[in-house]
């Protein structure tokens, strides 16, 4: 069984309150990116490829894109665990992941890489569990994890994990997505954060139609974000000059992404960033 594994974004997030728990909680709204790569309208591969086959063991077998960590930490292998301890009689499998995802972007890819791993044991295994048990499953491994599980555009609440899903369609819009050499932890992310209440709920400022969203519409990392990293809004900036309607970074980056009317326009952005990380999807 091979899937194609794609990311996500974050349109906007709003950091709302700390909790006595220390976590914040915040409001997003999560959207799938490049669930079109690979096709004639959008070739250029923008997705990790997952393949899980029966084995005589079970092993994990990785290529492409470096995961620099053990593998009791890889995702990956910790979905299996997951999925195991909750179905002991799991047959034995080769799991075989090829990365393409940048990591630490803000895109979701290892998040996605473990819900996938969760969706095909339980289709393997004859769909013992429903998506709302495997969405449960998901949350023990990430806050971003159960969004996957149902990959469709969502408005999030909590850490992320209260997910309801909202009608968007974005279809025929281009993404540019270009993550430079530049790292942020968590810690870092959350370091300079002031939680509030935002003056318009993004369940109503999406409403208003991706033409309107410049101004309205935001990401409250970027606000501390930015001044460490100039380059990220430089970046942003940049987008929008070469025509991108929406610009913003995703989750607490470092991916920044535009959205465009035309192909043109967002091929004309790709050059321009050349010398970055740079991505093409359609949306």
């Amino acid at each position: 069984m091979i899937r194609f594994v794609n990311g996500k974004l974050n349109l906007g997030l709003d950091i709302v309150r700390k909790r006595e728990d220390g976590y914040h909680d915040l409001e997003t709204v999560f959207y799938p990116v490049g669930i079109h790569s690979g096709t004639p309208e959008n070739p250029e591969p923008f997705c990790d490829i997952l393949e899980i086959t029966p084995a005589e063991k079970t092993d994990f077998r990785f290529s492409g894109r470096k995961v620099d960590c053990p593998l009791e930490k890889n995702l990956v292998y910790k979905a299996w665990r997951a999925f195991k301890n909750e179905c002991p009689e799991l047959g034995e499998y080769l799991i075989t992941l090829e990365k393409h995802l940048p990591d630490g972007a803000g895109l979701g890819g290892g998040s996605a890489d473990a819900s996938a791993v969760l969706l095909m044991l339980n289709e393997l295994s004859g769909l013992p569990f429903n998506d709302e048990r495997l969405a449960e499953m998901a949350l023990s491994l990430g806050a971003d994890c159960p969004f996957f599980i149902y990959n469709r555009p969502c408005y999030a609440e909590g850490v992320g994990e209260r997910l309801v899903p909202i009608d968007l369609d974005l279809a025929g819009w281009w993404c540019v997505l270009v993550k430079p050499e530049v790292s942020i932890s968590t810690k870092e992310a959350f370091a300079g954060v002031r939680p509030k209440c935002p003056n318009m709920n993004l369940r109503e400022i999406i409403k208003l139609g991706v033409d309107e969203w410049q101004g309205v519409m935001k990401n409250d990392f970027e606000t501390s974000l930015f001044p460490n990293h100039p380059l990220l809004k430089e970046i942003k900036n940049g987008l929008i000059a070469s025509g991108a309607v929406y610009a913003s970074m995703s989750g607490s980056g470092s991916t920044v992404f535009g959205l465009f009317h035309s192909k043109e326009d967002a091929d004309e952005a790709c050059r321009i960033f050349s010398d970055q990380y740079v991505a093409l999807c359609l949306l």
